[in-house]
């Protein structure tokens, strides 16, 4: 019996060694070094790529050529040892390190500097220039601004908040002093000179430097303000009217409580858009935006959400574009409550209007915009009052404080608005259009801010005014010639539109009343319409016109409906 124990204990001795025996022949084979050199199973640990520039070159691990690029920002599985390139002896060339990676199942070198362990360590910059003045955020979830940097300042970077998928920074985290924010990479550039450069393709800023009026305005100068192109959009999901026949629909509950009877006129006449307002003075609807900005907006407001959001879905489902309008700093509701925001002359606040320099107008306004768009779906925003009051020569020309908090020209103000504003409704899949006075087609930024080709490059669709009243209260020849006024006015604008790299559509706003509205001499009919848009389709403006008639009259716009059935 103790034989036999002794032999069985020997046997699994021997089963044991076997097995070990084996699993060291395997662990060999599984470990043996694809380069021939040492073991390549070592320890790994979660890294990222990691880059001054957008991508990083891969090379292939066992003749060191380049493989392809890889985002950084990329999550990969990094060995512990590095990877030497032998050369050849007696060679001068330097001998390679590389790090070892696997990426999408496979094996991989990197140079050194192209891989960190955190995934905040993916991009290399540490600092950065403002190539176009711009609106630093509070942080990247929201529209709430931090504050405005100006052309030609250096902020330092501290971090980013997502790469986006072509391992392009969504949003930069920036330091400025002792404060932290967020700004886009689109305005950015990452050397001083071409922060402080100028954009003159096909001599675009040679066009504006030297434009002046003849006397000060205190608007602002051309020369100050930006021209580099932005991109207009596409969406796939809503397409940019291009030709457009479009009436008026006040946000009263008079008006909206009879839509039916103007979308069947509107399709009748061939109409193809309406433009609804969201806000101008009172809002159409009790905008829970508004309980935090302004509560007497929000007391005021004319309508329900409910039915407001029935009446622009009757619209929509009838297969109309729809635009909603918003009056932006012509706002003595917003203004009784936000006092500190208004412009203060010797006699006190002004309380019907908001200064355009106010930040926390600008965000309020771009939040109703948002709320606007997510409740009821309109195609495009129009913002209206985009700019400073048509007093402001002589406001500003007296030294009334306009509380203007960062040194801007009221145009820089207007400008960077709409960079805001659009760069936050494009990410919606939404258009913006603005309104501008008919004397913006001149060569010269307004008292007002004002300055048709910087606006025109950034929106999506620019809107003028060129009510045929409005030109010049002693010369009854403008009111009762509508096609030669708005064709002599339309060839100034269609001039501005050459001057910049990406002009926005034209829809223009054509006289919907009687004229001159101070004194009515002058009915204007479908005749008087149709002379009006063939003034602009002759002066190179053939996007599509807005009949504009305060209260939407509906007696008014059936008499009209002739001039929308016709070809221009």
């Amino acid at each position: 019996m103790a034989k036999k124990k002794k032999l069985k204990v020997k046997n699994l001795f021997l089963l044991f060694l076997f097995l070990i025996l084996i699993g060291v022949g395997i662990f060999c084979l599984v470990k043996f070094d694809l380069l021939g050199k040492n073991e390549i199973i070592e320890k790994t640990s979660d890294a990222y790529i990691s880059s001054l520039d957008n991508t990083v070159t891969l090379y292939n691990i066992e003749d060191y050529s380049e493989v392809k690029e890889i985002v950084r920002g990329t999550k990969v599985k990094l060995y512990e040892n590095e990877v030497t390139k032998e050369v050849e002896e007696g060679s001068n060339e330097t001998p390679e390190t590389y790090r070892k990676i696997k990426y999408d199942s496979n094996l991989y070198l990197v140079m050194p500097d192209d891989v960190v362990s955190k995934y905040e360590d993916s991009i290399k910059e540490k600092e950065i220039y403002v190539r176009t003045s711009l609106t630093t955020y509070k942080n990247p979830d929201s529209v709430d601004i931090a504050g405005y940097q100006k052309k030609g300042t250096k902020l330092e970077i501290t971090g980013f908040d997502t790469l986006n998928e072509d391992g392009s920074v969504n949003m930069y985290k920036v330091k400025d002093g002792e404060n932290e924010s967020y700004v886009y990479p689109k305005y950015l550039v990452s050397t001083q000179d071409e922060a402080n450069a100028v954009y003159n393709e096909n001599g675009t800023y040679d066009y504006h430097k030297d434009r002046t009026y003849y006397f000060e305005l205190y608007g602002g100068s051309a020369k100050n303000l930006d021209y580099y192109p932005y991109e207009k959009p596409t969406f796939e999901d809503n397409t940019l009217l291009a030709q457009s026949k479009t009436y008026y629909l006040v946000g009263t509950y008079y008006v909206l409580a009879e839509v039916d009877k103007y979308i069947t006129l509107a399709k009748n006449a061939g109409a193809t858009a309406f433009v609804v307002d969201i806000k101008d003075g009172a809002l159409a609807y009790k905008s829970e935006i508004a309980k935090e900005y302004s509560p007497t907006s929000h007391q005021t407001g004319m309508n329900s959400i409910e039915f407001y959001k029935q009446a622009i879905q009757k619209i929509k489902d009838a297969g109309f574009y729809v635009i909603g309008r918003i009056v932006l700093f012509n706002d003595s509701q917003y203004a009784k409550d936000n006092p500190d925001d208004c412009i203060k002359t010797p006699y006190g606040v002004n309380t019907n209007w908001v200064s355009a320099y106010s930040r926390k107008a600008w965000e309020y306004n771009v939040k109703l915009a948002l709320e606007a768009i997510e409740l009821f779906d309109f195609n495009e925003i129009q913002f209206d009052y985009v700019r400073f009051p048509e007093a402001s020569y002589n406001w500003s020309k007296n030294n009334y404080d306009f509380n203007n908090d960062y040194n801007e020209e009221k145009a820089q103000a207007v400008q960077t608005f709409l960079y805001y504003a659009t760069d936050e409704l494009h990410k919606t899949n939404t258009y913006v259009s603005v309104d501008v006075f008919g004397e913006c087609s001149g060569t010269y930024v307004t008292a007002y801010g004002q300055y048709w080709p910087a606006i025109s490059n950034i929106v999506d669709v620019v809107s003028a005014m060129p009510y045929t009243d409005h030109f010049d209260r002693n010369n009854s020849a403008y009111w009762t010639n509508p096609y030669q006024t708005v064709y002599n006015w339309g060839k100034t604008a269609a001039a501005r539109q050459k001057e910049i790299p990406t002009p926005a559509q034209t829809r223009t706003w054509i006289t919907a009343y009687d004229t001159p509205y101070w004194n009515v001499t002058n009915i204007y009919g479908a005749n008087e319409i149709s002379a009006q848009v063939k003034g602009l389709v002759d002066a190179g403006l053939g996007y599509g016109f807005m009949t504009w008639n305060s209260a939407s009259s509906y007696s008014k716009y059936q008499a009209i409906a002739p001039a929308f059935s016709k070809e221009y």
